[in-house]
């Protein structure tokens, strides 16, 4: 009987430890399934503001390209032979002597410096290459276009370099990503980041608007 009382007892105890795991572990799972969405919309905030940054420098590449040939680099390729080997000009803005207004300057140039020294200065050890890989994605690289379009009859060259939220938050998960792509395209907007267009005169990048 002494026996039979302790064996009762000792059921109670695992079955209150028991139902203890239990509620330890649903209210895990329910905090975490809130606290998903959070760390989602953190991490990819984190990833933006990288692949932004990056999307800004190429931007300003292809802004000094075109100063020079009239024309966005069709590829990366061309691009980042540019940036390694392209010159601009180093130009010193003096007031014109013989201005008695003091409003007209003087454009003296100095010198040239290098493409990559200028855009990419606070870079270490920056290389060129990279440029065109999308960063997190593991190796993928941004879509780049150039093309001329006509606006009230004057050709005007036109660049747009873009990439996919699936590749920027890749790894991550994928439900997410797919209502964010999905949430994109019901306000008809494009499903990532990217700069510039293919159908009218912009350098802005999709954040900034």
């Amino acid at each position: 009987m002494h026996v039979l009382k302790i064996s009762m007892k000792m059921k109670s105890i695992i079955l209150k430890v028991f139902l203890a795991v239990v509620i330890i572990v649903l209210g895990y799972l329910v905090v975490d399934s809130i606290m998903e969405p959070v760390r989602f919309e953190n991490e990819k905030a984190t990833r933006e503001k990288v692949v932004i940054n990056l999307l800004k420098e190429i931007r300003e590449a292809q802004i000094a390209y075109k100063g020079i040939y009239k024309q966005y680099a069709p590829t990366f390729d061309t691009l980042i032979d540019f940036i390694k080997n392209g010159q601009l000009p180093v130009v010193n803005i003096i007031p014109d002597p013989n201005d008695t207004t003091f409003t007209k300057t003087i454009n003296d140039t100095t010198g040239y410096t290098s493409v990559g020294e200028i855009i990419f200065k606070n870079r270490k050890n920056f290389d060129p290459e990279s440029i065109q890989y999308i960063p997190f994605s593991e190796g993928q690289k941004f879509n780049l276009s150039a093309s001329v379009i006509e606006i009230s009859k004057v050709r005007v060259p036109v660049f747009e370099i873009s990439a996919d939220y699936n590749l920027i938050l890749f790894g991550m998960d994928q439900q997410l990503i797919q209502n964010l792509i999905k949430k994109q395209r019901e306000f008809d907007r494009f499903p990532g980041l990217k700069v510039g267009s293919l159908t009218e005169a912009s350098t802005d990048g999709n954040w900034e608007f």
